[in-house]
């Protein structure tokens, strides 16, 4: 994940603070010098790592901070401060059209990723704003972009608008037109992508843009590529006015340093961020969210959405009352494990917890093996073995085993950590189960028995 290794040297240099009974302008001014070097080598431009040590170090030295009974952590609350105005202070909203549809113009450089991303924010839009996006293939140059934008468009459940190899900007007036016959309010521009130095095709896009009025122009910029995609984003601002960003691959071993210095460069905020190759994986970027993660102090809010966009609110319901009533099943068993694996891997979840090591849990994820078989195991049993496992004697498991591909020691094996989760839940008073009910109602993995 991004930022693992500025996160890793800024609390380095906070529990060098923290063993000092007091702080004095000369360990002020060491800890800025770690802090710096840390901020450039994840790849943050020069003169936001200049101007961001100088607005910490200013407020750092002042009375408040150095004659605190607990300085370094007044010094990591102005850090957390100044990072969360660094990426734009408050997280920037979509500007919707007064008239229907809003236009939004997708741009970027070749291989950014704008086909993929243009669908998972589409289908972003429509699971989370109730949204009826359409995308429409404006991409006539690249071999088979049309195509990749109507698979992944099936996949999110979003039409596309196509009329094959013919004008960009024909068809970007065209699109339009349809969504607007066919009642979607959102249209989405899939444009070619260019290298930033093409004058041709920048025309090209400054043609597009004078032609349909897009309500926003978003630049997909790849955070693997560092500076460059902040040079990018200087370039295409210049030329198109850009209204935002979506930063993709978050989630890979990119140092960062663009998404730190995007807004301080261009003045524009960072709306969307990418952090995994599942349609699903994109967010709304949060800044305040983001310092939070940065500085090792977690992201629950995040990882609330997350569980509440996974699991069933019904279900949850339905859950909690056979808890009450200790009458949880393998059936109930399974829901959960398959709720949890959709919350994506163990290290994601991790880093949004405060204090955790998300590193250790590096590559950790739901065995999707172990899930298959649990799916199997539990699906080739009777609806009355699913209720009552105590009915499974060794000819029923031998059935269930040859029904679902797998041994019967798989099966016993199941059933032990079933009877251990019991047990667990049997020994959970009146009260936690209260307490537990209004957890779940505050979004805390809601419907999980753990």
């Amino acid at each position: 994940m991004a930022f693992e290794g500025l996160t890793e040297k800024l609390s380095a240099a906070f529990k060098r603070l923290r063993g000092k009974g007091c702080l004095t302008e000369a360990d002020v001014k060491e800890a800025m010098k770690e802090i710096r070097m840390a901020l450039l080598e994840a790849d943050v431009n020069f003169k936001v790592v200049k101007q961001f040590t100088a607005s910490v170090s200013q407020r750092a030295v002042g009375a408040d901070v150095l004659e605190s009974l607990t300085p370094a952590q007044m010094i990591v609350k102005i850090v957390n401060e100044e990072l969360t105005a660094l990426m734009g202070g408050e997280s920037a909203k979509l500007t919707v059209a007064s008239q229907p549809p809003t236009v939004i113009m997708l741009v970027g450089l070749n291989g950014a990723g704008k086909t993929t991303n243009g669908a998972k924010l589409a289908g972003l839009l429509k699971r989370t704003q109730g949204k009826r996006p359409l995308l429409v293939a404006c991409d006539t140059f690249r071999p088979a972009a049309i195509t990749q934008l109507e698979v992944v468009g099936s996949q999110v459940d979003v039409p596309v608008f196509q009329m094959g190899q013919g004008d960009p900007i024909a068809i970007a007036r065209a699109g339009i037109e349809h969504a607007k016959r066919h009642g979607s309010d959102t249209v989405l521009l899939d444009t070619a992508g260019r290298l930033h130095v093409d004058t041709e095709l920048m025309d090209q896009l400054k043609a597009m843009k004078e032609a349909v009025n897009p309500t926003e122009i978003l630049l997909i910029v790849d955070a693997m590529i560092g500076q460059d995609a902040v040079n990018a984003a200087k370039t295409f601002d210049e030329a198109l006015d850009l209204t935002g960003v979506m930063l993709t691959k978050l989630d890979g071993d990119a140092r960062g340093g663009a998404a730190l210095s995007i807004r301080s460069v261009t003045g524009k905020p960072i709306k969307f961020v990418g952090v995994g190759e599942k349609l699903d994986q994109v967010e709304v970027f949060h800044p305040s969210r983001m310092a939070s993660r940065i500085l090792g102090m977690g992201d629950v809010l995040s990882l609330i959405e997350k569980a509440e966009q996974n699991f069933d609110a019904q279900k949850a319901a339905e859950l909690e009352q056979k808890l009450r009533k200790n009458k949880f099943t393998l059936a109930d068993f399974y829901d959960q494990l398959v709720q949890l694996k959709g919350m994506g891997s163990l290290s994601d979840i991790a880093g949004m917890l405060p204090g955790v090591n998300a590193k250790a849990l590096e590559g950790g994820a739901v065995d999707e093996g172990a899930l298959a078989r649990t799916e199997a195991i539990i699906l080739s049993m009777t609806p009355a073995e699913r209720e009552d496992p105590s009915l499974l004697n060794n000819s029923r498991k031998k059935r269930i085993a040859a029904g679902s591909g797998t041994q019967v020691v798989d099966i016993n094996r199941l059933l032990k950590q079933f009877e251990l989760l019991q047990q667990m839940t049997r020994q959970l008073t009146g009260k936690q189960m209260k307490r537990m009910g209004k957890l779940g109602k505050l979004g805390k993995f809601p419907g999980m028995p753990f």
